[in-house]
């Protein structure tokens, strides 16, 4: 089957299979959220990016093996809804941005810098910090090298803009510069973005449009 990223709430996972890492999207909440279960196929070992809700979905996806470790892309309470329940059932290792770990009422064991690395297995995602949406945001991105990147980008970046800065221009500013410079400068067209909430988009098709969200100012 090929991946699409297209996921309602209620509806069925959709996976994408890399060769060293399978990727699978499930939509939950009230908010249609995403959340992104990523599987090392070498290892079997797996990771849970944003647990937002509906535990029991999260959970069902996760099956019997587990999971070693959450990451929560912000502090927004839609992206953390169902963290506790995970953990709890889990016992999965909690990491989120440094500057969001206040706004997050579930420990984080290990709270990230820009640049820090995250494993799930033998595959290694990278972070970055991108500040405007909240103080703490990060991306995630797996160079993946038997091709192009992918890039989980929470609420920072969606097809058609960055996240919501609540019209604050200082946080605009800092967000688009951000993701200007650490994905759309360092990444390929052909990267895959997997955003927080809605379908999936690649910086190719985004690129055009920067000076375009620049000149609105959202």
């Amino acid at each position: 089957m090929t991946y699409s990223g297209a996921v309602k709430v209620g509806g069925p996972a959709d996976v994408h299979e890399l060769p060293d890492l399978m990727i699978s999207k499930v939509a939950v909440g009230p908010m249609d959220n995403n959340a992104y279960l990523l599987r090392c196929r070498a290892t079997d070992e797996q990771l849970l990016i944003d647990a937002a809700a509906e535990p029991a979905t999260l959970l069902q996806l996760i099956g019997d093996d587990g999971i070693a470790s959450v990451v929560t892309t912000h502090r927004h309470g839609d992206h953390w809804g169902a963290l506790q329940a995970v953990v709890e059932a889990t016992g999965a290792r909690t990491y989120a941005g440094a500057d969001d770990v206040e706004g997050i009422p579930v420990a984080t064991d290990v709270p990230v810098a820009d640049g820090d690395t995250i494993k799930v297995g033998r595959v290694t995602l990278t972070a970055r910090h991108l500040v405007g949406h909240t103080p703490g945001s990060i991306a995630l991105i797996y160079d993946d090298p038997h091709g192009h990147a992918h890039v989980f980008t929470g609420d920072c970046l969606f097809p058609g803009g960055v996240g919501n800065t609540n019209n604050d221009p200082k946080a605009f500013a800092s967000l688009i510069d951000d993701v200007q410079h650490k994905l759309f400068e360092q990444l390929s067209d052909e990267t895959w973005v997997y955003p927080g909430h809605g379908n999936d988009t690649t910086l190719g098709a985004e690129r055009p449009h920067l000076a375009e969200w620049r000149e609105r100012g959202w």
